[in-house]
């Protein structure tokens, strides 16, 4: 899968990046296959079949680029990358679960191979996998932080499933959704790096603030996405959350601005959880602006973020972070 984004920032581009952070990720992936090893046959065949299924490592780049934008050189930085893609991984097995889904990144689910009892107890397994790893840095606030982060994870996992089938969702249930689901191991993984740096608190909340604020520009992107991109180059069904009955911003923007035929529709979906009027729906989040709704509210999540590290020191890894808030929303999948 090949990948075109034209950003803001044209000083700096994706091949700019990967050269910035190759040597970095390759210890992350190194730390990451050190660890997946287990006796057990199925845990490394499953897990390694999502670790290693073209995901973006977003995250754990986070905590390499702030660590290094905060000064840090020592080698945890590429651990606590690793547990933050554990924990990222883990979550993406539970969610297949829940969600029922047979495809992501283009491949088939690991639940869809293996059964959902197997993806279930992985996930549990590289869970508790990135809580021995994080041991290992010897420092109580980034345990304390990784802690609290997956504990909020679990929380907006469930905040989702109250929300499915709901037609009456609020936006105000919506962004508390992906703050859990998504936002929040970003801002962590953005925190962790400054922790690691030994960032004074102003600059660690700034940089906490970035993270925050880029997960959820990318949640939103994704959530526009789901309705706008190719099955084939987004990596997964389209139309997956409307069949899943998940009331995303789009969907809840229509039915503000959509008249009463436009919102039976999509509220009858919604409670049904059915893709049958794909095409008709996709018309109507296209005629009352809800996909450009969601995307301007994605590009000012990605403006708030660039804000919060304007007094972050110059360098090449600052530059990497404000090309990745400008890269969450111009990315075609």
């Amino acid at each position: 899968m090949t990948e075109t984004v034209q950003t803001t920032n044209t000083a700096y581009s994706l091949e700019d990046l990967k050269t910035l952070s190759a040597l970095d990720m390759q210890r992350v992936n190194q730390v990451i296959t050190d660890n997946l090893t287990s006796r057990v046959v199925l845990i490394n065949q499953l897990s390694q079949h999502i670790i290693y299924s073209g995901g973006k490592r977003l995250r754990p780049m986070l905590v390499l680029l702030s660590s290094k934008a905060c000064g840090y050189r020592g080698e945890d930085d590429a651990l606590l990358a690793a547990v933050v893609e554990f924990i990222h991984t883990a979550t993406l097995l539970h969610d297949d679960v829940v969600d029922d889904s047979d495809k992501r990144r283009g491949q088939e689910t690991a639940n869809h191979i293996w059964g959902n009892e197997a993806a279930v107890l992985v996930g549990d397994y590289l869970y508790s996998r990135a809580f021995q790893m994080m041991v290992r840095a010897q420092s109580m606030r980034i345990m304390d932080l990784l802690a609290n982060a997956t504990n909020t994870i679990a929380q907006g996992e469930v905040l989702q499933l109250l929300n499915i089938n709901d037609a009456d969702t609020t936006e105000e249930k919506y962004y508390e959704v992906i703050y859990g689901k998504t936002a929040c191991l970003f801002e962590a993984a953005t925190q962790i790096g400054a922790i690691l740096g030994d960032a004074d608190t102003q600059l660690e909340q700034a940089l906490a603030d970035f993270g925050k604020h880029l997960g959820t520009a990318f949640q939103l992107v994704d959530d526009a996405l789901d309705y706008s991109a190719d099955s084939d180059e987004l990596g997964k069904n389209v139309g997956d959350d409307l069949a899943e009955g998940n009331p995303t911003l789009p969907l809840i923007y229509a039915m503000q601005q959509g008249d009463d035929r436009q919102n039976v529709l999509i509220r009858s979906a919604i409670e049904e959880g059915s893709r049958e009027h794909i095409e008709s729906i996709t018309r109507i989040l296209e005629k009352t602006g809800a996909l450009d709704y969601t995307m301007k509210q994605a590009r000012e999540e990605a403006e708030s973020a660039k804000s919060a590290i304007v007094s972050l020191a110059e360098s090449e890894y600052k530059q990497a972070l404000l090309f990745l808030a400008d890269y969450a929303v111009d990315r075609s999948f």
